[in-house]
């Protein structure tokens, strides 16, 4: 029998078992626990920990100088630099809610964004100064530009922290592309962030010894969380202002680079760099945003890098979703891996149990075969879209955030997206997935990247357009005798068009723009 005060299961809190969780804490014990370990690697400035931790405290008093309060948003115009990690613990520190701002955004684009997140500081780098000054023009903010004025305003700022009161209480404003709209603001709380970093650190295994190349914008998701989490294992940060392949190959080697994410779009430059050759020592890759093809995974394997396929939104911190690599795999045929590790997978350590849904909210069985529409709930998922409740009960389904994405369930309860819901064509009465016919179009041998998309037709309805980036000149007849040797015949493009493909500002297909040209000018391309 229990005695004493506590005489029942749930003992009273105390105080000491309990504290808000927030990122900026890994920063905080990676200074006490390796202090004098390089933290960043920008060009030729190197900071250690215990500085790295000192000018984001500094940054701090800095934004407090320029009358940041807490809860006030400040927005950051940043290569992937010392400026934009030091912005993702500084504005935290300050109280303050970062507003990452996309690189490759118009003046127009970054004043709408600046002006409905209502910042009062924009930070910037250098690179970045020219846009940043008319965007701060038009706005009002306060402009801090990395360079002499950052570095003295910095060394005679009181280094200060704002503790945080309410873990679930506003982080960071990351916004969505904008690509069919208006984008929306995706708030991020520090609990969320703090789980998402730690599920990164996990399940690409960050050590102290790791080094992180930042070929992922920072800007995109908060980098997926990695700052926090490069941060929380005490790995070094190896900075990277601009995708150059020459440039990644000379860090990876120099640098001694252990880990990067990327997007497919990215690896297929990297594998077809000038530099490229087989490294001596082993890379973890994360790759998302398209499934990576059977003869990319080749290649990268040759070059001495190991994939690992991820899957998530704006709305969910980045990878909500990663393919949980089963160690047996490995000792399958090259087919069935690749097939495998096309699969987005399971939810992430501390994601829920994902769910693929029907049109009447029931979960679709687990044959790999009944489409339906992803769900996903839990700590990784956005508060919801800053001030736009409209759209976040849109995406409500009973509790449940709605990907807009379809996809199966496998036996093994392995989760496999087949197409944007936007994205499906219907011809002649049957679905395509344009992502399964994308995916057998990528692994020619000639054929860089596709996009297939629904043009209307008089007597299908839709037929499937293939726009197509090769490596070299390649017979479309070929490329369609192709897909047909994989997938039934009514789902190979009708018409291949080759050229590039055009892009969001975060490297997706736009899809959207392809099907206007069709309207615009029906066969033509």
């Amino acid at each position: 029998m229990t005695t004493g005060p506590f005489r029942s299961n749930t003992p009273p809190p105390a105080a000491f078992t309990f504290a808000e969780l927030t990122p900026t804490a890994f920063l905080e014990r990676s200074e006490h626990a390796f202090a004098e370990r390089t933290a960043i690697v920008d060009g030729d400035l190197r900071f250690t920990y215990a500085q790295f931790a000192e000018r984001s405290r500094r940054l701090a008093g800095a934004l407090g100088a320029l009358g940041v309060q807490p809860g006030d948003r400040v927005a950051a115009l940043a290569t992937n630099s010392h400026v934009m990690l030091e912005a993702h613990h500084g504005v935290p520190f300050a109280g303050g809610v970062l507003v990452p701002l996309n690189t490759r955004l118009s003046a127009d684009e970054l004043t709408h964004i600046v002006s409905h997140s209502g910042a009062r500081v924009l930070l910037a780098t250098r690179e970045l100064e020219d846009i940043a000054e008319t965007v701060a023009g038009r706005t009002g903010a306060a402009l801090l530009v990395e360079g002499e004025e950052y570095e003295e305003r910095l060394g005679r700022a009181a280094p200060s922290v704002v503790p945080v009161a309410d873990e679930r209480g506003l982080l960071a404003i990351n916004y969505t592309s904008g690509t069919t709209g208006l984008p929306k603001g995706v708030m991020y709380h520090h609990r969320g962030a703090y789980l998402q970093a730690l599920a990164m650190a996990f399940h690409l295994r960050l050590t102290p010894a790791s080094h992180y190349l930042w070929t992922l914008p920072m800007f995109h998701c908060d980098g997926w969380c990695f700052p926090w989490g490069v941060t929380a294992a005490g790995g070094t940060h190896v900075c990277l202002r601009a995708i150059d392949a020459d440039e990644i190959w000379r860090l990876l080697r120099e640098e001694g680079v252990t880990h990067f994410c990327a997007a497919p779009t990215v690896l297929r430059m990297i594998a077809g760099g000038s530099s490229a050759a087989p490294l001596d020592q082993r890379v973890t890759v994360a790759t998302g945003g398209a499934p990576p093809s059977p003869t990319l995974l080749s290649r990268m394997t040759k070059l001495g890098m190991d994939i690992t396929h991820l899957y998530g939104l704006t709305e969910t911190y980045g990878p909500a979703v990663v393919n949980d690599w089963h160690p047996e795999w490995d000792d399958l045929d090259a087919d069935e891996r690749a097939r495998l590790q096309a699969r987005q997978g399971v939810g992430n350590v501390v994601a829920a149990r994902l769910r693929v849904i029907a049109e009447d909210g029931h979960d679709v069985p687990a044959d790999g075969e009944t489409l339906g529409e992803l769900v996903v709930r839990g700590n990784d998922v956005m508060l919801g879209y800053y001030r736009d409740v409209a759209a976040t009960a849109a995406v409500d389904a009973a509790g449940w955030f709605r990907t807009g994405d379809l996809g199966v369930v496998h036996p093994d309860g392995y989760v496999e997206i087949r197409d944007r819901s936007k994205d499906v064509i219907i011809s002649g009465g049957e679905n395509i997935a344009s992502v399964e016919v994308e995916r057998v179009l990528d692994s020619h041998p000639a054929v860089i990247e596709s996009a297939v998309v629904g043009v209307p037709d008089e007597r299908w309805g839709e037929i499937p357009v293939a726009y197509v980036t090769t490596t070299e000149e390649v017979d479309p007849d070929e490329l369609v005798e192709h897909v047909r040797t994989h997938l039934a015949r009514f789902k190979a493009p009708r018409r291949i068009v080759f050229g590039e493909l055009p892009k969001t500002s975060t490297g997706k297909i736009q899809k959207n723009v392809l099907r206007e040209r069709e309207v615009a000018s029906p066969g033509e391309q």
